[in-house]
């Protein structure tokens, strides 16, 4: 009965700090599950060279939620796929993430780099992840839309 009763306040507690339908999300919120349409490339760290949609069957989705984030992505040509789980925060105008674990490949990965952090642009239904070099310069992004 005690298990049952710290279940319940557990679970109300949690409910309580979630955003319900009727409250406005804040501008910095990216919470949510978004989708990749695109990537850009910058040739001095401020002007767009070409934007190069992704490839017919490649799906890579993002989920955000109360600092957390999950990521998947489909090639055709990897049949294992690709994914990552971890926390995330927002700053002004970055978001970082941390990845814990992830795929076989991504553990090999994490081994030399767990946070990455991007410029982040954020709009209503649209987000870009800019990654910058060594000197603060833009170099390439990734652009995603907002799943309904």
């Amino acid at each position: 009965m005690k298990s049952l009763l710290a279940f319940i306040l557990l679970f109300v507690g949690a409910s309580a700090t979630q955003p319900t339908p009727d409250q406005p999300v804040s501008e910095k919120s990216i919470q949510g599950t978004w989708e990749l349409e695109s990537f850009y490339n910058y040739d001095d760290g401020i002007n767009v060279t070409d934007t190069i949609i992704k490839a017919n069957g490649y799906r890579q989705i993002k989920m955000y939620f109360n600092g957390y984030i999950m990521w998947s992505r489909f090639v055709p040509e990897e049949p294992n796929g690709r994914f990552g789980y971890g926390t995330y925060k927002i700053t002004d105008n970055k978001l970082i993430e941390t990845i814990e674990y992830g795929d076989a490949q991504m553990m090999k990965s994490l081994d030399t780099m767990r946070v990455f952090t991007f410029e982040l642009k954020l709009k209503d239904k649209v987000y870009s992840q800019i990654n910058l070099d060594e000197e603060g310069q833009r170099t390439f992004s990734e652009n995603y839309r907002k799943i309904d």
